[in-house]
């Protein structure tokens, strides 16, 4: 076995970077969360605010399309590559929850009756 070791500064770079980007990243979502209330709060004070409409219809065929997709490609590739081991869920399991999306989609009564 010919193990190639890293020295201790390098190992201890190695280790901080995910740190450092993680805690930007927090940093970076918190001032926009806060930033996006106190103009929600102006918003609300000079009667200018109006509240915007999620579309849940779209946003399960998207997200249901979008996870099946990706879950079937993944399940190919880890069959391929490890047969049918335990490695296969991380395919399955998008799979199984993009085809749940999709059936919700079709089957809930209210996302049909708002579109017309």
């Amino acid at each position: 076995m010919n193990e190639i070791m890293t020295s201790a500064p390098a190992q201890v770079i190695i280790s901080i970077v995910p740190i450092v980007g993680i805690t930007f990243g927090a940093v970076i979502v918190f001032f926009y969360l806060l930033w996006r209330h106190h103009e929600i709060k102006l918003q609300i004070k000079t009667g200018t605010f109006v509240p915007k409409s999620f579309n849940f219809a779209a946003f399960s065929l998207l997200t249901g399309l979008l996870l099946t997709g990706v879950g079937i490609i993944l399940t190919l590739v880890f069959a391929i590559i490890d047969r049918f081991s335990y490695s296969i869920l991380g395919g399955l399991i998008p799979t199984v929850i993009g085809i749940c999306l999709l059936i919700f989609y079709k089957i809930y009564p209210d996302f049909h009756r708002n579109d017309k």
